[in-house]
C-alpha cells in the first residue's frame, strides 16, 4: 500500500508559461515569475494547463523544468508531464525526471478516449516505466471527460502514484475520491472556487492558476480551516471569489497573466492562437481584474475623476438644455437621493413634470440625439413592459466599457424601475402623473462599482428618497 508523501500538502502554484512576442519560450521571465511567487507557495508546478502544456515542445518542457528546479530552493516541483498518448507521457515524465522534478502530473487522456480500462493501463504502464512519484490529474472540462474514480480507487493501490488533483470543481466527485481512496493517496483542489469547501472536506491542499497571484490568501485559509475558524475562512474565500471565478473562467492562463502584468510581473503572451487581447479575454473581465486587485491591495488603485455632482439641484440638469431658471418658471418637480458606501454608492437627481413642458421636449431630444456612452435608456420593469411616468436615465459618467455600461443597464434601470413602482403604489407618485407627466435621473455611479446586488440596492434607495422629495415638495432646487 502506498505511504502518503509528508511534503503533499498546501499550496502550489500552477505556473504560466511566459512567451515572447516571436513565440518563444521567455526564460527569463519565468525565473522572475517563479522567484516573485516561492516566498508565500509550498512547492511549483510548472507546464500544467495553466503553463499551456499541449503548446509547448518536449524539450521546451524539460527546460522549463530544469528552470523551475534550479528556482524552487528545495521545494518541490510537480512537473506536468501530461501527453494523450502513453508512449509520449512516458518521454515527459523520464524528461521530468531527469531535470530533477520531484514528482509529476499526469492527466487524464484526451481527444480520443480509452475505455476505463484503458486509462487504468496508461496511468500504470507510466507507473511502471519511471521511478517518480505521480498524481493524476482530473480536469474534465478541457478533456471532455472525468478520470473515472472507480479508476483512481484501483490506481491509488500502486506505490508510486501517491496523489490526485481535482480540477473539476464537482464537490461530489472530490469527496467520493477522498472516501475511497483518500487514505491511501493525496487530492489537491485544483478549481479556485471551491477551495474552502474542499478542504474542509479533507483535500490535502491544492494546485491553483491563482495561487501565483494571491498565494498569501490560500495560505490563510488553510490556517483558519486548520484552526476551526470557518467565519474567517469564508470571508477570504470570498474575498477572492470574483477573481478565482475569472480565472477559472478563461481556463487559468490567459487571465492570469493579464492580472500579473498588472502586478508589475512580466507574464508574456500566450502561445498562439491563444489571445490575450482582442478574443480571449473580454475588456470588461480585464477591468473587473483590476478592480479587484485594488480591493486586494495588489495594484495601487487607478486614479479615477468620479465625484457626484455638488452645484445646486436646479443646476445639474445642464445637459437636458434645462436651467435652473426654466426649471423654476415651469414649475418642474426636484428630488435627489444619496444612498451607500464606496464603491456602490449612488446618487440620483431628479426631474419630474408635464409632458408639455420644457422636460418634454428634452426628453424627446435625449432620444433622438443620445449622448456619446451616456445614451440616455428607458426605465423598463421587465421586457417590453416600461414604468409610468416614462422616465429616462442619463449616466453622470461616460461608460468607457462594457462592464461599467452593465452597472447602469442593469441593476441601476431595475432599481430605479422598482422604486417608482413602489412610489405609485404608496400613493406617492399620483396616478395622475402615469399619463400626464415624464421623468429624467441623472444617475451618478461610481466606475468602480463591482457589486451589483449591493448597487441595486442601493439605487432603489436613493431613488426612493428622489421622488419623495419630488413628489412630496422637500425640495424646490
Amino acid at each position: 500500500m502506498p505511504i502518503k508523501v509528508p511534503w503533499m500538502k498546501g499550496v502550489y502554484p500552477a505556473l504560466v508559461t511566459p512567451f515572447k512576442k516571436n513565440g518563444d519560450v521567455d526564460e527569463d521571465s519565468f525565473r522572475e515569475l517563479i522567484r516573485h511567487t516561492l516566498p508565500n507557495v509550498d512547492g511549483l508546478v510548472p507546464c500544467g494547463t495553466t503553463g499551456e502544456f499541449n503548446y509547448l515542445t518536449v524539450e521546451e518542457q524539460k527546460r522549463l523544468v530544469e528552470i523551475a528546479v534550479e528556482e524552487a530552493g528545495g521545494k518541490p516541483v510537480i512537473a506536468g508531464a501530461g501527453a494523450s498518448g502513453t508512449r509520449q507521457a512516458i518521454q515527459l515524465v523520464r524528461n521530468a525526471k531527469e531535470a530533477g522534478a520531484t514528482a509529476c502530473l499526469i492527466v487524464t487522456p484526451f481527444f480520443l478516449h480509452p475505455s476505463d480500462k484503458g486509462v487504468y493501463q496508461h496511468y500504470y504502464d507510466i507507473a511502471q516505466a519511471v521511478d517518480i512519484p505521480i498524481l493524476l490529474y482530473n480536469i474534465p472540462q478541457v478533456m471532455d471527460a472525468y478520470l473515472p474514480r472507480r479508476v483512481v480507487q484501483d490506481l491509488a493501490d500502486i506505490p508510486n502514484i501517491v496523489g490526485i488533483k481535482d480540477s473539476s470543481g464537482d464537490l461530489t466527485y472530490t469527496m467520493e475520491v477522498l472516501e475511497f481512496a483518500g487514505d491511501r493517496i493525496d487530492v489537491f483542489v485544483g478549481h479556485d472556487e471551491v477551495v474552502l469547501p474542499a478542504l474542509a472536506g479533507g483535500v490535502s491542499g491544492m494546485i491553483l492558476a491563482s495561487a501565483q497571484v494571491y498565494p498569501e490568501v490560500w495560505q490563510a485559509v488553510i490556517k483558519a480551516v486548520q484552526a476551526g475558524d470557518l467565519v474567517e475562512a469564508r470571508r477570504l474565500q470570498r474575498s477572492v471569489q470574483k477573481l478565482s471565478r475569472i480565472f477559472c473562467r478563461y481556463g487559468g492562463g490567459v487571465a492570469v497573466k493579464q492580472a500579473l502584468k498588472m502586478m508589475g510581473v512580466d507574464a508574456g503572451r500566450p502561445r498562439r492562437p491563444l489571445k490575450s487581447v482582442g478574443g480571449a479575454l473580454l475588456h470588461e473581465d480585464r477591468a473587473e481584474i483590476r478592480l479587484e486587485l485594488e480591493r486586494l491591495g495588489k495594484i495601487e488603485s487607478k486614479s479615477t475623476d468620479f465625484s457626484f455632482p455638488q452645484a445646486a439641484l436646479a443646476e445639474r440638469f445642464g445637459d437636458l438644455e434645462l436651467s435652473a431658471s426654466a426649471i423654476k418658471e415651469a414649475k418642474l418637480r426636484l428630488g435627489t437621493g444619496k444612498v451607500g458606501k464606496s464603491p456602490e454608492w449612488a446618487q440620483l437627481d431628479l426631474v419630474a413634470g408635464p409632458k408639455d413642458s420644457p422636460l418634454g421636449d428634452a426628453y424627446a431630444y435625449q432620444l433622438t440625439y443620445p449622448l456619446h456612452r451616456r445614451e440616455a435608456l428607458t426605465t423598463i420593469l421587465e421586457p417590453n413592459l416600461t414604468v409610468r411616468p416614462a422616465t429616462l436615465i442619463l449616466p453622470a459618467v461616460e461608460q468607457m466599457n462594457l462592464r461599467q455600461a452593465n452597472m447602469i443597464y442593469g441593476p441601476t434601470q431595475s432599481a430605479v424601475a422598482k422604486a417608482i413602482v413602489d412610489a405609485l403604489e404608496a400613493g406617492v407618485v399620483p396616478q395622475t402623473a402615469m399619463d400626464d407627466e415624464v421623468m429624467v435621473v441623472l444617475a451618478s455611479v461610481d466606475p468602480r462599482a463591482l457589486d451589483r446586488h449591493a448597487l441595486y440596492h442601493n439605487v432603489r434607495a436613493a431613488m426612493t428618497e428622489a421622488i419623495e422629495q419630488a413628489f412630496g415638495g422637500g425640495s424646490d432646487g
